[in-house]
């Protein structure tokens, strides 16, 4: 049976882009993040692609996340870094989960649980989101001195985070980490594992790396940002989706398309109905503009993008009900096709996605929803 709705994740891709990061970034360690359930790729499969592909740790979110990476049988280094007020840190600890931790109070909590917690401790060098502020940084670090000493937490690792919001602005941020470090060696912490960088950071800002960067994104083959390459870092898209044509019909110039008619055909030509909408993942922003393959021709999204479809103005080129229609993918595989005569034209990307609906590729493939099967090919 054709799966309805499906994502193609290549995790040969993942195990090559880390491996292909890991080599730029050295010596600096890489923590692969597998938040949000990879991504949307699936993190437990991630996880192990990433594992393959030279990860020293693993990064999470929550707890949940974290503990599922467990279950499952991951053993890897693993550190979660959002926790609500009264978690169940003591779990974490007997599962072997290095906790975040951003601020007074929170250190006195995972302190309190039993075992002793392995923990990395969040500074705010601008980004204004998790992390001690400033003006509490030495209060912080003697309080993290004195559990460690007492033996109630072990500081493995200090880290904060990248607003990559200019050259100027990084430059300041990687600063006052620096600055942090001192401070916190100065009240006798000696932290392994010191990370600041993320994907961007650790692709543009060398000095940025210090001992370990945190992948997501470029993980999974994505640019981090406008202004970086991916495909001339050598790294691959790891998620395809794709869904089969449910309908064919010729429609003739002037006739109006899904609801409100906001779409309008501009000559005679062939809509494709596709089951994928909203209620999957695809942004409605995108609607008129997203972009689609089937069989190598390309079209684009007519009309509204509606909860479980989608209509693809295909013009002229010849498609039939059950042709596999790609919405996005590695752009450097083209759908292979007689029907294109070995002329087929590369799939769209998720960054061309991201530039339909006016938000980024993270959330694109991010947002992908449960009714999408996972299909995992190595």
């Amino acid at each position: 049976m054709t799966d309805l709705r499906l994502a193609t994740i290549n995790t040969g891709a993942i195990t090559h882009n880390v491996e292909t990061l890991r080599a730029l970034v050295a010596p600096a360690l890489v923590m692969a993040v597998v938040k949000a359930d990879g991504y949307g790729h699936g993190a437990i499969e991630s996880a192990r692609a990433a594992i393959s592909g030279g990860a020293n740790w693993l990064g999470i979110a929550d707890l949940t996340e974290a503990l599922a990476l467990r279950t499952a049988g991951i053993d890897a280094p693993l550190l979660a870094w959002l926790h609500q007020p009264g978690a169940i840190f003591g779990e974490a600890v007997r599962a072997n989960v290095d906790l975040g931790v951003s601020n007074i109070a929170q250190l006195a909590e995972v302190a309190a649980a039993s075992g002793t917690a392995f923990v990395h401790l969040k500074v705010d060098t601008g980004l204004h989101r998790n992390g001690a502020a400033l003006s509490d940084w030495h209060e912080f670090f003697d309080a993290a001195a004195a559990h460690e000493l007492a033996g109630r937490i072990r500081v493995r690792g200090i880290w904060s985070h990248l607003a990559n919001a200019g050259a100027e602005n990084d430059a300041q941020q990687i600063q006052q980490f620096s600055a942090a470090i001192v401070m916190a060696e100065s009240v006798g912490l000696r932290p392994e594992f010191r990370h600041l960088a993320a994907s961007e950071g650790a692709i543009k800002h060398p000095d940025a790396r210090f001992t370990m960067v945190r992948l997501g994104i470029s993980t999974y083959g994505l640019a981090p940002s406008d202004d970086v390459d991916a495909s001339a870092l050598g790294l691959v898209p790891a998620m395809t989706l794709s869904a089969p044509v449910v309908s064919v019909k010729r429609a003739s110039a002037g006739a109006g398309v899904s609801y409100g008619f906001d779409f309008h055909c501009e000559t005679d030509t062939t809509l494709a109905l596709v089951p994928v909408g909203y209620g999957d993942g695809i942004p409605r922003h995108a609607s008129n503009r997203g972009p689609v393959t089937i069989n190598g021709y390309r079209g684009r999204v007519a009309g509204r993008v509606a909860m479980d479809q989608i209509v693809v103005d295909m013009g002229d080129a010849p498609v039939a009900v059950g042709d596999r229609a790609v919405l996005f993918g590695d752009p450097s595989n083209s759908v292979d096709s007689s029907l294109a005569s070995g002329s087929a034209m590369p799939v769209p990307s998720a960054d061309e996605w991201a530039t339909a609906a006016g938000t980024i590729n993270y959330e694109i493939v991010t947002r992908i929803g449960p009714r999408v099967v996972r299909r995992y090919e190595p």
